[in-house]
């Protein structure tokens, strides 16, 4: 592993397009995060097409560069002027829009980029040591501990959204369901195609995530209307004094920690380790009552775990093949589409893939500390462009990246499906992200879900083996748990109204 990696680093840092690839992966990133309205995840799936010209390493590089800088990003908007650019980013806001207002946004600015810095090296750390392990022990895994690992994913994904568990797993049936399309990989029958050809292959991953989650947001911003938001116009000295931001760095490894290994569970959103660690904070600081007036403590408490969670959630993604958050569920399209299937069969059959992604995604770490400091005053000028072009402009890498998959108007007919129902779910307060989920990984529940009934021809094999039975007792209690909850609030609701 040491050999591949080295020779991954020595191959990128020697390669000039490499090398601007990051550069310019982390510029998009960060301007794409920091602007309302544009998640990490629909900068990512938005930006995905165009990454399929590339070879391997260069698509990696790009795409986890503008994966690292995009988390950053949304702290962006969150300090300046007081929205947060994506969901992680939410908590920044308490204490880094007040230090905006008191006219230290530079400062506050340097604190989240710091402690993302600080955060996204541990998070990598926690990569590079537990996807091996975790690796090694599921080449023992059979098809029955695949299916129930994947029942996992999608169970914990439904407990994690917001909003109703029930409607979360409603919308993970939907994706298992439209999973279906396309030939039957056991039997070679095709199914739900309505004899087109187009759709022999199933509905692409990658125009319906650039759909659910690109197109669907530019048609709720476009509903909500609103005005172009004043920043904070001054933003002060970008450096800290060194004696404040010297007793800050317990703060940023406690973050940095709790983020890495709330990334690593699949479906944990970054929004969980974001408020876990600036509660922690709070809690055990002697001056509580500060948090929420700008102090820098409630800044890179969730900043450094916010990126941490980035090299947390590529843990599940490489070593079981699930998504540990939506944006690695549309990386994993551009896997697919280079031919690679995540997997622990990845550290022996692709390993110089995985020295890869460690070798990129610590450039991108690094590359997005420079480029950080370097522009984060034009950044902050980025926040004053108009909606209008904005969304036209988003609007417009829709169509084209969603074209470029294949060449084919059909994804764009299924990017202009996906973005209707992802509109409607928001609507109705449904989220999205477990659709996507669904069709990810419903090829991958179904296949070894038959394989399991054709070697055991038994059901009960999911309750015998030991692996599959306590990873199914798990998924049920993370959605059972909060359906009781969700009706005992229902039912106080009703007594209370009587």
């Amino acid at each position: 592993m040491l050999d591949a990696t080295l020779t991954a680093l020595l191959g990128i840092l020697s390669d000039p397009m490499a090398i601007g690839l990051c550069i310019l992966g982390v510029l998009i990133g960060t301007i794409l995060g920091a602007l309302p309205g544009i998640s990490s995840t629909m900068a990512m799936a938005v930006l995905l097409p165009f990454s399929f010209t590339m070879d391997l390493a260069h698509s990696m590089v790009f795409l986890l560069a503008v994966f690292s800088a995009s988390v950053y990003g949304g702290s962006v908007s969150a300090i300046l002027i007081n929205i947060p650019g994506t969901p992680g980013a939410i908590v920044t806001q308490m204490d880094g829009y007040p230090m905006g207002r008191a006219g230290r946004g530079g400062e506050a600015l340097t604190y989240a980029l710091v402690a993302s810095t600080l955060g996204g090296l541990l998070g990598w750390v926690l990569l590079v040591i537990l996807a091996p392990m975790v690796a090694s022990a599921a080449l023992a895994f059979q098809s029955p501990e695949y299916a129930a690992i994947t029942v996992f994913g999608l169970s914990m994904l439904a407990y994690a959204s917001p909003g109703s568990t029930f409607l979360a797993l409603v919308a993970g049936l939907i994706g298992l369901l439209l999973a279906t399309v396309g030939f039957d990989s056991t039997t070679d029958v095709a199914r739900f195609t309505f004899d087109s050809s187009a759709l022999q292959a199933g509905l692409g991953i990658i125009p319906a995530a650039v759909g659910i989650f690109g197109v669907a947001e530019v048609l709720k911003s476009l509903e909500s209307g609103g005005e172009r938001i004043e920043p904070v116009r001054h933003i002060g000295r970008l450096l800290p004094p060194w004696r404040e931001a010297r007793r800050l760095w317990p703060i940023g490894i406690r973050g940095s920690i709790i983020g890495a290994f709330v990334g690593a569970v699949p479906a944990a959103v970054s929004a969980i380790a974001v408020t876990v660690s600036y509660a922690l904070e709070k809690r055990i600081s002697r001056t509580p009552e500060k948090f929420g007036t700008g102090c820098p403590e409630g800044v890179v408490a969730p900043e450094s775990a916010n990126n941490a969670c980035v090299g947390g959630a590529l843990i599940p993604m490489i070593t079981l093949g699930i998504p540990g958050d939506s944006m690695t569920a549309v990386l994993i399209g551009a896997l697919l589409i280079h031919g690679l299937r995540p997997g622990p069969t990845m550290f022996t059959q692709h390993i110089d893939f995985v020295a890869i992604v460690y070798v990129a995604l610590m450039l991108a770490i690094v590359a997005t500390l420079i480029v950080g400091m370097l522009g984060n005053r034009l950044f902050a000028r980025v926040l004053t462009a108009p909606r209008s072009i904005l969304l036209s402009g988003v609007m417009l890498l829709c169509v084209v990246g969603s074209y470029a998959v294949r060449n084919s108007w059909i994804d764009v007919a299924v990017m202009t499906g996906f973005g209707a129902l992802g509109y409607l779910m928001n609507r109705i307060g449904m989220p999205t992200a477990p659709v996507i989920f669904g069709l990810v990984l419903g090829p991958l529940l179904e296949e070894n879900v038959r394989r399991s009934m054709i070697i055991y021809n038994d059901w009960t094999v999911f309750l015998t083996r030991p692996i599959s039975l306590i990873v199914l007792v798990i998924s049920a209690i993370a959605l059972v748990v909060p359906l009781v909850q969700d009706a005992r609030r229902k039912q106080a609701g009703r007594k209370a109204e009587v």
